[in-house]
């Protein structure tokens, strides 16, 4: 799945505490990814208003259920 977490983790238009969430990721063991992904789209759905859905797949999860 194509994600756009590694341009969003180093762009100034997203909150820090967003960036961390995905630097953190990026860098955290397979079984720790996505518990810190879900962390950075909720951050992202909370300060932006983008949708559940929206807010998943940019930051390369499932947009299953939300």
């Amino acid at each position: 799945m194509m994600s756009m977490a590694p341009i969003l983790m180093h762009s100034d238009h997203v909150s820090p505490s967003a960036r961390q969430a995905l630097r953190a990721a990026s860098s955290a063991r397979p079984e720790h990814r996505d518990a810190l992904l879900v962390t950075a789209a909720r951050i992202l759905h909370a300060e932006t208003g983008l949708p559940c859905e929206d807010v998943k797949e940019l930051v390369g999860l499932p947009t299953g259920d939300c």
